[in-house]
């Protein structure tokens, strides 16, 4: 789902899109001319490797990820919130929500095995 950052509403628009079994769902709004807010949810399951064995697990996600959007650089020092600045002044829902997949899977992950097991660890592959 893409939208053009100057059609977005000044009012909050829900929205939802998912990619393989997690949901991207939550809402959104422009709070200037140049500034968007968004309020979401991500939640679902992804496959994620362990650091040591290399062997996959599915871990649950249920994370708020809130954000705004600027169609600029945005030079706001102030701001403790994540910005995303637009190349294009399309937002891209899809590609949001790609690049936190990728974020979460690339994580340090150590499976249940291999966080009982306290040893030095090497292992050649």
């Amino acid at each position: 789902m893409k939208i053009e950052f100057r059609k977005l509403p000044t009012v909050k628009k829900d929205f939802s899109t998912s990619l393989l079994s997690v949901k991207f769902e939550g809402t959104f709004c422009k709070i200037s001319s140049t500034l968007a807010k968004f309020e979401t949810t991500l939640r679902g399951t992804i496959e994620c490797a362990c650091c040591r064995c290399s062997e996959t697990d599915t871990l649950d996600l249920d994370e708020t990820f809130d954000f705004l959007v600027s169609d600029r650089v945005h030079k706001n020092e102030e701001s403790e919130d994540l910005i995303i600045e637009l190349n294009n002044d399309i937002i891209d829902f899809d590609e949001i929500i790609q690049s936190e997949v990728a974020s979460f899977q690339s994580e340090y992950y150590l499976c249940d095995t291999c966080k009982e097991n306290n040893e030095d660890f090497e292992k050649e592959f």
